[in-house]
């Protein structure tokens, strides 16, 4: 049996699904409040990662 890959998102294309600015995306790497990788010159971002994102922010609104 072989495991399937999490899907990987591009900085754009987690800008296109929050609807927030590069430098919004990026604050939320930095600060460490979105989980990503770099690749060479490449940064992804688990989509698991921006679920947990959502969930959280989810959460603090409640």
């Amino acid at each position: 049996m072989t495991a399937v890959a999490p899907e990987l998102l591009t900085v754009p294309e987690v800008m296109a699904r929050l609807k927030y600015s590069r430098s919004k995306v990026y604050d939320l790497i930095r600060a460490k409040r979105l989980s990503s990788f770099k690749e060479g010159h490449c940064r992804r971002v688990p989509e698991s990662a921006l679920q947990d994102y959502i969930r959280e922010r989810l959460e603090e609104a409640n």
